[in-house]
């Protein structure tokens, strides 16, 4: 099945590359109105313990991981066609939990508002794909967020779901994508979600580990020259124990190295702010980075398909598991 997994491994990144996200009958989309339901049942005013967010998360995504593993089971020993049909199956699945196309789409609209000098423009574009406010953020503000965001997503929406469907295929990824949906819908620090989360952001996180470490080891081995891999290993290694996110940090912290750039600090969420420490290069973002790091990303992420491709090559060839 490597071979077949190795198929639909790049046929799911074609179909991204084509394709992009679907605009309408997106399956997350249809999940998530089902995670909402399950949360308002289970966590009824907000009070819900940990036992229920729980059984939430088991509810929401043990079915459809088990109906990924009924379905190889079921289709795979009929042979060929049962081969393909699987195969084709767990190429649409990873291309449904894939956003690189869509991270690109976004960053390009970001890109063409920073080289306008449209303030208000800017604010809107990087509101839209992160979590803080940026109503009455500054130029240098939306650079760092940008990047930071573009940054923490290549882990989160490209290299994870390739590492786990390589892994485990279609049930690894619908086991990833499914956890890391719920973990962006419950895994907030909040009254409402500070216990009924708990499940979903630490199984997120435990699924998180390995990818988010694979993303940073490409930063560094892609960044730019000896010197900028030099400061993106250390950053990883030495700034990254310093930020909240055990995942998110050292995939930013490596990248921000590996661009030169100086990221994090003061940033306003819900209202407060919250003062991030400081990670990466010396040198203040500027415009012409947001380009860069898409480079960058385009690089590390080209590396992680080849390094699958050729664990998956590795399986196959094996003598015991001919």
């Amino acid at each position: 099945m490597s071979w077949m997994t190795l198929l639909a491994l790049w046929l799911g990144c074609l179909l991204d590359y084509r394709l992009g996200e679907p605009r309408r009958w997106h399956p997350l989309v249809g999940f998530g109105r089902f995670a909402n339901s399950l949360e308002k049942i289970l966590n009824h005013a907000g009070k819900a313990a940990r036992g229920p967010g729980v059984l939430a998360w088991m509810l929401a995504v043990l079915p459809l991981v088990a109906l990924a593993f009924w379905l190889r089971m079921r289709l795979v020993p009929l042979g060929a066609p049962g081969i393909w049909l699987y195969t084709g199956l767990g190429a649409l699945g990873l291309y449904w939990a894939l956003g690189w196309r869509s991270l690109v789409a976004h960053l390009q609209v970001i890109r063409l508002a920073f080289a306008q000098g449209e303030l208000d423009a800017a604010r809107v574009a990087v509101g839209q794909v992160v979590s803080r406010d940026c109503t009455d953020a500054s130029w240098s503000d939306l650079r760092r967020a940008a990047l930071e965001s573009a940054l923490e997503n290549s882990s989160d929406a490209i290299v994870a779901p390739l590492f786990w469907f390589a892994a485990l295929g279609l049930p690894g990824v619908i086991l990833y994508r499914l956890s890391n949906t719920l973990d962006a819908m419950w895994g907030y620090r909040n009254e409402r979600f500070l216990r009924f989360g708990w499940a979903a952001a630490r199984v997120d996180d435990g699924l998180n580990w390995l990818p988010a470490r694979l993303t940073a080891l490409a930063f560094v081995v892609t960044a730019p020259g000896f010197r900028a891999a030099r400061l993106a290993a250390r950053a990883w290694f030495v700034q990254a124990r310093r930020c909240e996110s055990p995942n998110a940090g050292p995939v930013m912290c490596a990248g921000a190295g590996a661009l030169g750039v100086a990221l994090g600090g003061p940033a306003w969420y819900h209202g407060q702010i919250k003062n991030k420490p400081a990670f990466g290069g010396t040198r203040e973002p500027e415009a012409r980075d947001l380009p860069r790091a898409l480079a960058l990303i385009h690089r590390a992420i080209a590396l992680v398909l080849i390094l699958l491709s050729a664990a998956l090559l590795g399986v196959a060839l094996w003598p015991w598991t001919a």
